[in-house]
């Protein structure tokens, strides 16, 4: 695939030119705010400990958009209190696999609280959470435009806010919730969290970056989905973004609150709300997302940053990326 999109030099100064909405932030403080006074404790089931020695292992459920139950792994290195916390997110059709998937980071120090995804998990990894009561677990599924009339009712809107509430559940399981924990003088610190993901999964990270500035410190969102939308469903040649100009273009009525509720989860929108020390990737190849549409998030940011560019990289990045973020969380969020 050949540069299509902007000139790099002209990605580096790139804004976006969707309207944000007016009260966003009020908006997503009711929509997190009703689904928590909806939530019940997590559920911890011990995962084959015979299997998993050095690393406590957890099938987890927590309650996240309207009560619903969503799924999750939790790992931890055993007999290692006050790990640092990383929250991981999936890319779109996966969920959240199997643990065997996600067992680096608890290796290295860190405790891990991997979310499935609602209404996927039936392409490429594995899932175990319905759409809500709607269905019975994972689906083989198209999800852009389910709901997509309204932003309260609109998929995406339920996911991330699954992703805020993850770290509810996420803090109370490490027992960090609430006032924080301890530092070894007697004083409280503010929990520790970082949050990561690639494609659909970063812009999960870089969502809940925004809407959880209280506690996530590191984000980490490679080849991000869902950055600058309306320019991306008029760009991008393949899949998931061109299941919204599909669905318009014989829905016409719905072209107008369609456009409108895209604009609540757009994370180059959200992304000003970042405080955290982030770390985002780009493929300047990549045709499921665009260049210039990560970059409308990332130049949105105003907190300490760094953009990855791979300029021959496609929907993916280059396995030695991942010592390159290893080192940014161990800089920025080091073990205990």
């Amino acid at each position: 695939m050949p540069w299509y999109d902007l000139p790099l030099e002209q990605l580096r100064e790139y804004r976006t030119s969707t309207l944000e909405p007016d009260g966003l932030d009020e908006w997503w403080a009711r929509r997190v705010g009703e689904s928590r006074a909806l939530a019940k404790p997590p559920s911890l089931t011990p995962r084959q400990p015979g299997v998993y020695d050095r690393v406590q292992v957890y099938d987890v459920e927590f309650s996240g958009a309207q009560g619903d139950r969503v799924r999750a792994w939790y790992l931890r290195p055993r007999d290692t209190p006050g790990a640092p916390l990383v929250v991981k997110f999936i890319g779109y059709g996966g969920g959240r696999g199997i643990p065997t998937e996600h067992m680096v980071l608890p290796a290295l120090g860190y405790a891990l609280f991997v979310m499935d995804t609602r209404g996927q998990g039936g392409r490429w990894t594995t899932g175990a959470t319905p759409d809500g009561r709607t269905g019975t677990g994972p689906e083989n599924s198209l999800v852009m435009t389910r709901g997509i009339a309204s932003p309260e009712d609109y998929y995406y809107t339920r996911l991330f806010t699954d992703a805020a509430l993850a770290i509810d559940a996420a803090l109370e399981l490490t027992g960090t919730a609430g006032a924080g924990s301890g530092n070894g003088t007697g004083e409280r610190t503010a929990p520790r969290v970082a949050v990561t993901g690639g494609s659909q999964g970063g812009a999960l990270a870089l969502a809940t970056a925004a809407l959880r500035p209280d506690v996530v410190r590191v984000c980490h969102a490679d080849v991000p989905f869902l950055c600058d939308i309306q320019r991306a469903i008029t760009l991008a040649p393949h899949a998931p973004y061109t299941e919204i100009p599909d669905f318009l273009a014989a829905n016409v009525e719905l072209i107008e609150p369609a456009l409108n509720t895209l604009r609540y989860i757009d994370c180059a929108l959200l992304a000003r709300r970042i405080t955290a020390t982030t770390l985002v990737s780009v493929g300047l190849m990549d045709v499921i997302c665009p260049p210039s549409t990560v970059f409308a998030a990332y130049n949105e940011i105003k907190a300490d940053k760094d953009i990855a560019v791979f300029p021959f990289s496609g929907h993916d990045w280059p396995e030695t990326h991942a010592e390159r973020q290893l080192a940014h969380l161990r800089d920025h969020l080091p073990p205990a």
